[in-house]
């Protein structure tokens, strides 16, 4: 009988998707083509989205700090303007935990950008 040298290394291979495509549905989880090409897929989308998780939650955060001056009687732009002006450094994401929990604070914050505004 021949010396088999590739079969580790293959099935070690097989192995990997399949435990990959674990939580998977009927074939996806059970049959290895069918599990690498969800596993490939499904990898392409999580690189991609995590770019895309950056983006959304900037927007998110923007729209609530422009939710939260708007009754200020200010637009987000003069507002982040008037904080360069002022050096006040703080990102939109500290803004937008400000506006939504502790909006005393935030309007203390408004009135320093008010006058550089």
């Amino acid at each position: 009988m021949p010396r088999v040298r590739k079969q580790v290394a293959s099935r070690a291979r097989r192995k990997k998707y399949l435990k990959m495509a674990k939580g998977y549905r009927s074939g996806r989880r059970r049959l290895y083509r069918s599990a690498r090409e969800a596993v490939e897929r499904a990898l392409c989308f999580a690189y991609r989205d995590r770019k895309a998780r950056k983006r959304e939650f900037r927007r998110l955060w923007i729209t609530r700090i422009n939710a939260a001056l708007r009754p200020l009687g200010l637009s987000y732009s003069k507002f982040m303007g008037g904080l360069k002006k002022a050096d006040v450094a703080l990102d939109r994401k500290i803004l937008a935990d400000l506006a939504v929990y502790a909006p005393q604070v935030f309007t203390q914050i408004t009135e320093l950008a008010r006058p550089a505004a």
